[in-house]
């Protein structure tokens, strides 16, 4: 009943729009990286499949009314990095893989749809669930050759202006001159920096600027991102909470007009991992997100614009391996992200010094992953797990990297015979020129449809918007 109510409040409140035809005042702009059609669809069949049937469970965000299917080639190479794909979602211009805000000549500065924005007087926030200075949300601010300049990239920031930002922290902040650290030129530029979710809460009515970083215990831990939803503990930073604090804010400072753009960082790193449950979970979470802004719109519905899209694919994800049989229900069974679990078995060890024994992980494994539970493994996957299990006791465990993690050869070995079961496939450790999707709710939504490239969609906002009228990078 609750799916039958959704769906008809998006297909008034969408008519509601096409109808009204209004410019929109509050404009969303949500990134998954690394989020191809796969991903999206493959997210849906497992909320199905753990539904117990086959076939799809839309997210909100797949259910809006509008979609389209968009090309993501950078300047220099048939696959792009997020730098250059960013770009080309910020500016509506495409540069070489790499490179922020810049044209291909490394020099001329190219203008982001949130500085359109803000040009055009909306209040306007940039968030991420990884760093603020990563490069998706650094292509909204940033003008550096080189992404992984982070300190320049903090200086881009606070120069932008921008009244909202919000992610894990600084990759960076520190400088060998004194009082030159980002967070202090941060401070001095008028931004007040909040700690957490709850303490945004606290400083959010005295604020003109604000930073939402996570707490300070948590960047000790892990400064890169917030943590994965799978590994989720209580107290941690959401990208719920992110999206619902730049809400807030945002309409505090202008309640007439405002642009946030949201990332879903994590989503690719999972599948840079070739992780499929944990990038289910991601995109799952993001939804969670989008939702909120979903609730704004529901409040708004004839001015307000909801855009979702992805800066490329990652990891050529395949629905299937072999046979006409989807089991990703199997996914459900795994408790953690692959390198949380290299890190558990590890510190399992530890613990358990001379009783670490095969028999031990065995038990370990049905309860964190259903082996020998409800996942059954044939003779060959049994002797695998076997014989890297024996290199972990003989240290002989050379480990595994993905772009953002490092496992043990044992935990890519589990991942990979989960995945198999499951019946999901992996081409890729890196991104692929896949097609990723559009989707787009509100007034102006149906400017979005058909096949486009990833350089249209900023441009078909910022019209939409009333920011600009042509592309002002042209």
């Amino acid at each position: 009943m609750k799916k039958i109510l959704v769906s008809i409040s998006l297909f008034i409140t969408s008519a509601v729009c096409v109808l009204a035809q209004q410019t929109p005042k509050y404009v969303f702009y949500f990134i998954g990286d690394g989020m191809g059609v796969n991903q999206v669809n493959g997210t849906e069949t497992y909320m199905a499949a753990i539904e117990g049937r086959i076939g799809t469970k839309p997210l909100t965000f797949a259910d809006f009314p509008y979609t389209a299917m968009a090309t993501t080639y950078s300047a220099s190479n048939g696959i792009t990095d997020s730098a250059a794909g960013g770009t080309a979602l910020a500016t509506g211009a495409k540069t070489y893989n790499g490179c922020l805000g810049l044209r291909p000549d490394s020099i001329t500065p190219l203008s982001s749809v949130a500085v359109w924005a803000k040009q055009a007087g909306a209040a306007v926030g940039v968030s991420t669930s990884v760093s603020v200075d990563h490069a998706t949300p650094a292509s909204f601010y940033a003008h550096q050759k080189d992404r992984g300049m982070y300190y320049e990239v903090g200086l881009d920031l606070i120069k932008s202006g921008f009244d909202f930002f919000a992610g894990s922290d600084f990759l960076k902040p520190e400088s060998k001159t004194p009082g030159q650290d980002l967070y202090t030129l941060c401070q001095n530029a008028g931004y007040t920096i909040a700690r957490g979710y709850k303490d945004y809460q606290k400083k959010t009515k005295k604020a003109d600027r604000m930073i939402m970083f996570q707490t300070e215990a948590a960047s000790k831990v892990d400064r890169t991102a917030i943590p994965y939803a799978i590994d989720r503990k209580k107290g941690d930073m959401t990208l719920q909470e992110i999206t619902r604090a730049g809400i807030n804010f945002l309409y505090k400072k202008n309640p007439d007009k405002f642009f946030l753009m949201v990332e879903g960082g994590k989503i690719d790193w999972a599948c840079h991992a070739n992780d499929a449950a944990t990038t289910f979970l991601e995109i799952m979470d993001m939804d969670d997100a989008v939702r909120v802004a979903y609730e704004f719109y529901c409040q708004h519905p004839d001015e307000t614009l909801i855009v979702i899209t992805a800066d490329h694919e990652t990891g050529g994800l395949g629905l299937g391996n072999g046979d006409y049989v989807q089991r990703s229900q199997y996914l459900r069974n795994q408790s953690m992200s692959a390198p949380a679990y290299s890190d558990y078995i590890s510190n399992l060890r530890k613990k358990a010094g001379s009783k670490f024994t095969y028999q031990l992980v065995k038990e370990d494994l049905k309860k964190n992953f259903g082996f020998w539970k409800e996942i059954s493994l044939d003779e060959y996957q049994e002797d695998q797990l076997q014989r890297a299990f024996d290199k972990i006791v003989s240290d002989q465990d050379k480990g595994a990297k993905s772009m953002y993690a490092s496992e043990s050869a044992f935990g890519n070995l589990v991942k990979s015979i989960i995945n198999r079961r499951s019946r999901l496939g992996w081409t890729s450790g890196s991104h692929t020129n896949g097609y990723v999707p559009v989707f787009a709710i509100g007034a102006g939504a149906e400017t979005f449809h058909g096949r486009i490239n990833n350089i249209d969609i900023p441009v078909m906002i910022g019209k939409v918007a009333g920011y600009c009228t042509s592309n002002p990078n042209d």
